[in-house]
């Protein structure tokens, strides 16, 4: 079957804060593709013009991109207009899903739970929202993953500095109701009606503080997979992940992110669209629960390469 994808890149790198993470997750991808015997080539995005990816001759792509000019559809945008098939999510459900404020509007339109939030723009006074939301809360900026701008506010002093560290990556600030409970994540496979859940992991970090540093840097954070849940609840979990998906327009793969609160209520917290891809992520840790390899994923994710937007006929 491999051989039947071609030259085939990986794009992985890029310009976003996400960069480190998206080069091991490209390096990881493109050499399980080639033990897997497909002709998988590196192009790095942040590095490489656009003007290369239309010579490069590939002829479809593995995005192992994360964050803005990669999951955020600006991408997805120019692959289409190149007609280069690629990997996950179309152009509308990648922004969708990047722009959080976005995610959680759609999300309340289709009766799906996620927790009470305010926008902020970055010169506004913050003093209302401990009075909106309680304590604690949590301020990120709309546009970021990795939790990157992120800080969980404990006590009113602390909002002017969270304001300002989101802003630094955003020109809004999202401020969320903070659900105190178990912090799930739920790998999907697949697009429309085919969309499927792989099992529920349950993310266990020092203090509860799943940040940057224990995501990427240190030993510290557990991660259980299959979670502990009776199974009614696990597959509870699993469907609304699927409906937070297809109500996106998502495709491909991608990973819901969720807390458990202590009624055994979930709640959704955003979307991933091009989540990691190293061997030791979340979606691939999701996937060996189910018996399938990290090369056998993500051969299955290229297979599932295709351009998204209709195009006319040529008149």
């Amino acid at each position: 079957m491999t051989e039947t994808f071609g030259r085939v890149g990986v794009l992985y790198g890029g310009v976003s804060a996400e960069r480190e993470v998206s080069l091991l997750s490209g390096a990881g991808v493109c050499a399980a593709l080639r033990e897997a015997g497909v002709d998988a080539h590196l192009f790095d995005t942040g590095r490489q013009s656009l003007a290369e990816l239309a010579a490069a001759g590939f002829e479809r792509v593995f995005i192992a991109l994360h964050g803005r000019f990669g999951e955020d559809g600006t991408l997805q945008g120019a692959l289409e207009m190149l007609r280069i098939p690629y990997t996950g999510s179309g152009p509308l459900a990648a922004g969708l899903a990047m722009d959080k404020i976005a995610t959680k509007h759609l999300w309340l339109q289709h009766g799906l739970p996620t927790p009470r939030f305010a926008v902020l723009e970055c010169d506004a006074d913050p003093a209302g929202l401990v009075r909106e939301l309680g304590l604690p809360l949590i301020v990120k900026p709309p546009h970021e993953g990795s939790t990157l701008g992120l800080t969980r506010v404990e006590s009113a002093d602390q909002l002017p500095q969270a304001l300002a560290l989101a802003c630094r990556h955003d020109d809004r600030v999202l401020a969320e109701q903070f659900i105190r409970g178990r912090e799930l994540t739920v790998p999907i496979l697949g697009a429309g009606e085919a969309a499927h859940a792989l099992p529920v992991i349950e993310i266990i970090a020092p203090q509860g503080n799943y940040d940057y540093e224990h995501k990427y840097v240190s030993n510290d954070t557990r991660y259980v997979c299959p979670a502990e849940l009776p199974e009614d609840l696990a597959q509870r979990i699993q469907d609304l992940s699927v409906q937070a998906y297809r109500v996106l327009g998502c495709e491909g793969w991608g990973r819901a992110d969720v807390m458990l609160d202590e009624r055994n209520q979930p709640w959704l917290l955003e979307m991933n669209t091009s989540p990691g891809m190293t061997s030791h992520s979340l979606v691939p840790m999701g996937a060996k629960a189910t018996g399938m390899t990290y090369g056998q994923l993500c051969v299955s994710i290229l297979a599932s390469a295709r351009c998204k937007v209709h195009q006319p006929a040529a008149r």
